[in-house]
């Protein structure tokens, strides 16, 4: 168990303050060292973290947890990555989580099928520190950034429904 003394999938927070939502990783591999280093890793970033330990419960966990970001093994039981990722980028619902696939295969072939698949971005196995951190750094600003274009996107719609529609020729000077 981890040193935090909650169950593995238990969300942990990073942060204190800030009443906002803060941003939230998922980590899904079927190798529990694996998920504890990642863990360990993503310390530093301010950031909820829970994890899954197959392609099953990551689906789960997406729909009960909602992360900003998944770091998504390729190589796990029940389904795998490329299945889960292949799921969650053809749901309307789930197809903004940004998507950083952790793999040890290396072939051409299967970086292809990550892309394929629609993975945002990916990691070869092992990760280094310093790679990863930047890599979910940014992933979550590019979500933020994302969603608040979104939320404005849909104001500006609820804008253009409440005016008026205009006259033929209005607002031209006499």
């Amino acid at each position: 168990m981890p040193a935090s003394s909650q169950p593995a999938s238990a969300p942990r927070s990073r942060s204190t303050g800030d009443a906002a939502r803060r941003s939230r990783v998922l980590i899904a591999d079927d190798n529990e060292p694996n998920r504890e280093l990642l863990e360990a890793y993503l310390a530093e970033i301010d950031c909820e973290i829970a994890t899954a330990v197959d392609g099953r419960d990551t689906l789960e966990k997406v729909a009960s947890f909602r992360p900003d970001v998944i770091l998504l093994d390729v190589m796990m039981p029940r389904l795998s990555g490329f299945e889960v990722c292949q799921q969650l980028k053809d749901d309307p619902a789930t197809s903004p989580i940004m998507i950083l696939m952790v793999t040890a295969l290396g072939e051409l072939g299967d970086i292809e099928r990550a892309v394929e698949a629609g993975t945002d971005d990916f990691l070869s196995k092992p990760v280094h520190k310093t790679e990863l951190l930047k890599r979910v750094e940014n992933m979550l600003k590019l979500r933020h950034v994302s969603d608040e274009l979104e939320r404005l996107r849909s104001y500006i719609s609820t804008m253009d429904d409440d005016q008026p529609p205009r006259q033929a020729g209005a607002g031209r000077a006499s």
